[in-house]
């Protein structure tokens, strides 16, 4: 694209200009006007989950209050003291690691599962938890992750023995995994 050459106004334009325009006064400026606040959003969703709830409980087939009062895990693999898996209940072992199942699908969590075992097992890790969840929002099929992690742990080979966690620690939404040597 050719650039023009720039336009230069010769004084009779320049004269001729101004008489045309008569005299001119100078503007003051005007300050914009401030911006209106925008209204706080509405938590539609939220709202609209909370108010689902209700309806949810009373459509499931199990009581989510027996939860954590009956659903803990305990699993010793045969040949072990018991006196390990008391242990682990009391909270005796330091996690040394952990992985979260929140969010995850069933087979996202039964891989993340087999990997993180796997890598602790590398590393030389003794003690892992789990965190599963409750399963207080897997409807009629009960907690869906809890029993697959219990399953997949009972299958494995380097898996000592489990127990749900201690209340600080997840209480029956985590299992504390002891790993052989």
């Amino acid at each position: 694209m050719k650039r023009r050459a720039p336009v230069t106004i010769s004084e009779n334009d320049a004269r001729l200009f101004r008489e045309a325009i008569g005299d001119v006064r100078r503007i003051d400026p005007v300050a914009a006007p401030l911006p209106v606040p925008k209204p706080a959003p509405l938590p539609r969703m939220l709202e609209a989950d909370e108010a689902a709830v209700p309806g949810e409980l009373l459509e499931m087939a199990f009581d989510p209050a027996t939860l954590e009062v009956g659903e803990e895990l305990a699993y010793l693999r045969d040949g072990y003291p018991p006196k390990l898996l008391r242990q682990l209940k009391r909270g005796q072992y330091s996690v040394q690691d952990e992985l979260d199942l929140h969010q995850m699908n069933v087979a996202a969590a039964q891989a993340s599962i087999a990997s993180f075992l796997a890598e602790a097992r590398r590393r030389g890790l003794h003690c892992v938890r789990i965190i599963h969840g409750k399963g207080l929002r897997s409807k009629a099929a009960g907690p869906v992750l809890k029993a697959l992690t219990d399953r997949l742990l009972r299958r494995r080979d380097d898996v000592v023995g489990f127990a749900s966690a201690r209340p600080a620690q997840g209480g029956t939404g985590a299992v504390v995994v002891l790993l052989r040597n």
